[in-house]
């Protein structure tokens, strides 16, 4: 092999490495970024379904915000930056970060007017029995891992708060939020305004909260299992079965 034909050898291998190398680098910053969207998600699920933080109130601190996230401070700056675009919240330089006191949950005109509406309990659920199975199934087959630990993690402290008999409804907002927020389609986001309502009075009007909770529970388990193995077609069939477990236990007529 001549002089020339091994530089020209050596030169295609050196451009390998790194074209490798910098292809490794624009897929570590599409992660990175794709990682702040869901934080910078994760938040605002924090603001507007959770209710943890109101119009005025000041965000933890990064290193309790980090952890609590379970991502880099880097990564938070970066979701709070998107927030701050957004007008969710407002960065003061040497106070903090701040909800913004004129901050509007950003949904569609018309859920709006049905979140406002006294709208009865059995068509609520029958909206519920609707889409929230879909949801399930799509959101065990695009989750990400993040995203399905956050579900995990919900669902798991609502046990906890049912073994100790303690209120669940922020963090049932919070599970079936996380779930819908995992199929990465905004209108199923943005249905949650009504859907939250459901599970609101669900809480509410539950009139066997011992069946209730019991229920809950093994529904739960159930529904974690499948999506943790991303069997989309099981977690489809036991979101179904939870919400008919809740529309029986309600007595609601709107069950088929």
């Amino acid at each position: 092999m001549s002089d020339v034909q091994q530089q020209l050898i050596s030169i295609q291998a050196f451009d390998i490495i790194w074209l490798g190398k910098l292809q490794t680098g624009v897929d570590d910053m599409t992660k990175e970024k794709r990682l702040s969207d869901d934080v910078a998600d994760s938040i605002l699920s924090m603001i507007t379904v959770e209710k943890r933080f109101k119009a005025g109130d000041k965000l933890p601190n990064e290193n309790e915000l980090s952890e609590e996230l379970g991502v880099s401070r880097t990564t938070l700056r970066e979701a709070i930056r998107i927030l701050a675009a957004g007008n969710v919240v407002e960065i003061q330089r040497g106070r903090g970060t701040f909800v913004k006191e004129n901050f509007e949950e950003n949904t569609l005109d018309e859920l709006s007017v049905l979140t406002s509406a006294k709208m009865n309990a059995d068509d609520l659920y029958e909206m519920r029995l609707i889409f929230e199975p879909e949801a399930a199934y799509y959101a065990t087959l695009r989750a990400t891992e993040s995203e399905l630990q956050r579900i995990i993690s919900i669902g798991e402290n609502i046990e906890q708060l049912i073994l100790e008999d303690k209120d669940r409804t922020l963090e049932e907002q919070a599970f079936h939020r996380s779930i819908a927020k995992a199929t990465h389609n905004d209108f199923m986001n943005k249905l949650m305004p009504v859907i939250q309502e459901a599970i609101d009075k669900g809480v509410t009007l539950s009139k066997k909260k011992k069946a209730a909770s019991e229920d809950t529970v093994t529904d739960h388990r159930i529904l974690m299992n499948f999506m943790k193995s991303r069997n989309a077609e099981g977690a489809r069939n036991a979101m179904r079965i939870h919400i008919l477990h809740a529309i029986e236990r309600l007595g609601l007529e709107k069950t088929e």
